[in-house]
């Protein structure tokens, strides 16, 4: 049994591995971790641990009377018998138990992973467009002021446009801070939490208008890029081939998520909005003096941008010499319809009798995800779990907004990643289950008492951990999903102690009546061991509230109540399944 039980712990984290992107990359060095460290504590239980017993034991051990194990051996006696003369009313109570508890998981809500905190923000300074680097670069210092003002402050760091490398294209009008924050304990006490000190900060920063501010954190802005292409952890975007139809419908989807509850931080991607100077020649003019269209393109190049006339050379080093027009003959567009055109017959025409010149304005980025053009509505979610604010979103999108044929939605980030990870726990839960009733069959060699190990689990141990995550208000994400995982493996652990006994007590020859009864007294002690260390073990990560603590916290919190819940319910509900199914003439294993 012991290998067994060992073994069935290690494939409830076998799964883990098939965990991809983010989750995957988070939980898979704890798997390791667990896995590596029950083969070793299995290697040292099988050849140590034997040696260390007859040695340290050889004059015999005197087990001394424990009062407090004494009176809770005493009281469950007496539960157990009641329970015992009516085995299918405790099965029947413990069904209702796990059913309240189903209940009650739609008002838990959902969400990818639990938001880590890393003691920092990050904060994005979007301004317009077509502001210049001496404006913007007058106002990034006065952000970076009001940022150090705050004496929950520790550092500012400002980075403004793009880095040299450029690998991260933007303009002037994108400027970002990282802001470092002391630890919680040493805060003045004006602000208790990280929202109230954004909330705060975002009053002050008010005073620059037309200026969009965005709040995360380093780390999490940089996986959030990386998911959505975009400056947001969530977004939804608006595939299509035109831009001003995607500005239009941008907009409209914009208004509806404004009006989402949970929804906020609503800004729309500006794809459209740069000053641009279009010149539309026209064929028939150039034609008719003899010029054709790449004359005059040609023309515009040299005047306006320039062409390479020469190199000027300076020891090893080669520099192009270019020639355009000098900025007074360039600067406008009435400057520019001015320059003189030379046309065949020597005459010098000026450049706006053949062509229309205007600004206009044009795209300051064009997004493509897969060769598509696509715009951006940025977004994030407040006071509301994110799979249900997300699916409301989704609904009133789809009802208020109507799409022309050749653009479609895609909602992405955080959300495309909750989706995925719950489509692969739809398939891992049941894998694991599925392993553990295989080995367990292996076991007992029989299907009678796999099914009551299942079906004693399934019944007892999520109890505790969705009461848990429903009392606290934590999201059911990756970290607790694979918290229930674990929970059924130390479960099906405890339930082994309990069944192999009692296979054992009756291969000796104790009547099944009493076998069933005296098993589950005699193994109330291990059981309860085995359950209570391993809870007291993840108590302070369930407990933990410091910095980094965030995403191990439900998978801790499951795995405590879980396991307290399934102690306090398995104990009864496992000998009423026993002598329910259990019969005289039964293949036995241990």
């Amino acid at each position: 049994p012991l290998f067994y039980a060992v073994a069935v712990i290690v494939v409830s984290f076998l799964p883990i591995y098939v965990l991809a992107g983010p989750s995957g990359t988070l939980f898979r060095p704890m798997a390791d971790t667990m896995i590596f460290a029950l083969i070793g504590s299995l290697i040292v239980t099988l050849t140590l641990l034997p040696v260390l017993c007859a040695w340290l034991m050889r004059r015999g051990v005197t087990e001394r009377r424990n009062a407090i194990f004494e009176a809770i051996r005493s009281g469950y006696r007496q539960g157990l018998d009641l329970c015992l003369a009516f085995p299918r009313w405790t099965v029947i109570a413990s069904a209702i138990l796990f059913g309240c508890a189903l209940l009650l998981t739609p008002s838990i809500g959902a969400e990818f992973m639990p938001h880590l905190d890393e003691g920092a923000l990050w904060v994005r300074a979007t301004m317009p467009y077509t502001i210049s680097f001496d404006d913007s670069a007058r106002i990034v210092p006065k952000v970076r002021a009001i940022l150090s003002s705050f004496p929950e402050v520790t550092v500012v760091s400002s980075e403004h446009g793009r880095p040299d490398d450029g690998t991260n294209a933007t303009g002037f009008f994108n400027a970002e801070f990282y802001v470092g924050l002391k630890p919680y304990s040493q805060w003045p006490g004006a602000y208790h939490n990280k929202a109230a000190l954004i909330a705060a900060i975002d009053r002050k920063l008010q005073s620059f208008p037309g200026i969009n501010f965005n709040y995360t954190q380093p780390a999490e802005d940089a996986v959030d890029e990386a998911e959505t292409g975009l400056k947001s952890a969530l977004a939804v975007k608006l595939f299509g081939p035109d831009l001003g139809t995607l500005q239009l419908k941008g907009k409209a989807i914009k208004q509806v998520l404004e009006r989402v509850r949970g929804i906020g931080n609503v800004t729309l991607v500006q794809e459209v909005g740069q000053p641009s100077l279009a010149i539309r020649i026209d064929r028939t003019k150039t034609a008719r003096y003899g010029l054709n269209v790449d004359d005059i393109n040609g023309l515009i190049q040299t005047a306006i941008g320039g062409d390479v006339a020469t190199q000027v050379v300076q020891q090893e080093k080669q520099f192009d010499l270019v020639v355009r027009l000098d900025r007074k003959y360039r600067d406008d567009p009435v400057a520019i319809g001015n320059i003189l055109v030379q046309t065949p017959a020597g005459q010098h025409i000026p450049l706006k009798e053949f062509a229309a010149i205007s600004v206009v304005k044009g795209a300051s980025f064009i997004y493509r995800e897969n060769n598509s053009r696509f715009i951006g509505v940025q977004f994030s979610v407040g006071g509301r779990d994110l799979a249900s604010a997300v699916e409301d979103a989704m609904r009133q999108v789809t009802t208020k907004i109507s799409l022309p044929q050749g653009y479609r939605l895609d909602w992405g980030g955080e959300y495309s990643e909750y989706t995925a990870s719950r489509a692969q726990m739809g398939v891992i839960l049941p894998l694991t289950l599925f392993l553990i009733f295989l080995l367990l069959f292996v076991l007992y060699k029989n299907l009678k008492f796999p099914l009551i190990t299942v079906a004693g689990v399934l019944l007892s141990a999520p109890v505790g951990g969705i009461l848990a995550l429903w009392m606290t208000g934590t999201a059911f994400s990756v970290s607790s999903a694979i918290g229930f995982l674990a929970l059924f493996g130390v479960s099906v652990q405890t339930a082994i102690v309990y069944i192999s006994y009692v296979n054992e007590l009756r291969l000796a020859g104790t009547p099944l009546a009493e076998a069933i009864r005296e098993g589950a007294v005699l193994r109330l002690r291990p059981i309860m061991m085995t359950a209570l260390v391993a809870a007291l073990g993840l108590l302070p990560a369930a407990l933990a509230t410091g910095v980094g603590t965030d995403t191990q916290r439900p998978f801790a919190l499951v795995i405590v109540s879980g396991l307290l819940a399934c102690l306090l319910i398995n104990i009864f509900l496992m000998p009423a399944l026993y002598a329910l199914v259990a019969r005289p003439d039964d293949r036995l294993e241990v």
